[in-house]
């Protein structure tokens, strides 16, 4: 029986080998590539970068780099400087932060002195009005950055252990009232004070607390009935001998403590809503 022929091998070289061609072609154009832009002229390069970067780069119009780096081989060294450029920016933070606080700062103080300003304008307006009167010797003007404080002794509006206003009183609050109408635009507040002597209990004031507040309530009342003063600007409270201007160990400290104070606020404390 006849043998079979062998087949011939293929012509040509093995695949593998146009392969390994290909590649040592690519590496042979990088490294003259490479060789190529080590001997360029370093000013007609930085011209050329300079060019890329202002019409395809993230960085500002001209701008090659972060800081001063330097051109090396095929890449560029940016980050010579990145350290100094991210401690800039927080510190740069930093300070706008402290700016902001210290603004907020300022303006918190220039808000509290227009309330003080205006305060003490409306308490030399009132004590000027009380200067040409009978009443000026009786009644106590004071002020803060919320209001401004008219202080009348117990003893001129009320007897011992009542509420209602005596008859002498009326002319005195009638000249506060007077006062009062030309502030009807602003909260006013009337609050009734006791000394700390515990009174003898009785159907209508058990205590100093309940009296306090008939007392503060019935100059209150007085003051919506006799003047223009919208009635909701008007509030009473009794605060009892809680909040005590002088010692009750001594009896004129309890006659100062025994007191009604008026409490007219300023524009920026006036919340009529």
């Amino acid at each position: 029986m006849a043998k079979r022929k062998p087949e011939d091998p293929p012509k040509g070289a093995p695949a593998w080998q146009s392969t390994f061609s290909d590649l040592m072609n690519l590496l042979l154009c990088f490294f003259v590539l490479l060789f190529s832009m080590s001997t360029v002229d370093a000013e007609k390069f930085q011209q050329v970068i300079a060019s890329f970067s202002t019409s395809m780069s993230i960085l500002p119009a001209g701008g090659t780099s972060i800081g001063d780096g330097e051109m090396v081989s095929a890449g560029v060294n940016q980050l010579e400087f990145l350290d100094s450029y991210y401690n800039d920016l927080a510190n740069s933070k930093s300070q706008t932060e402290s700016t902001t606080d210290g603004e907020d700062k300022n303006a918190v103080e220039q808000y509290e002195q227009m309330q003080l300003d205006e305060s003490e304008k409306m308490a030399e307006e009132i004590e000027k009005q009380f200067s040409n009167s009978k009443v000026q010797d009786l009644i106590d003007v004071d002020f803060n950055g919320e209001y401004v404080t008219l202080s009348l002794s117990g003893a001129l509006l009320f007897e011992s252990g009542k509420a209602e206003v005596i008859d002498e009183a009326y002319p005195i609050v009638n000249k506060v009232c007077s006062v009062l109408s030309k502030y009807k635009d602003n909260i006013i507040e009337v609050e009734g004070h006791t000394d700390n002597v515990p009174m003898a209990n009785t159907r209508k004031y058990e205590d100093n607390d309940v009296l306090s507040m008939y007392r503060a309530l019935n100059v209150a009342n007085y003051i919506r009935d006799t003047t223009d003063i919208d009635p909701s600007h008007i509030k009473s409270s009794g605060r009892g001998s809680y909040v005590p201007v002088a010692d009750n160990s001594t009896p004129e400290g309890r006659a100062k403590n025994r007191r009604v104070e008026i409490k007219i606020y300023n524009s920026y404390n006036s919340n009529l809503d």
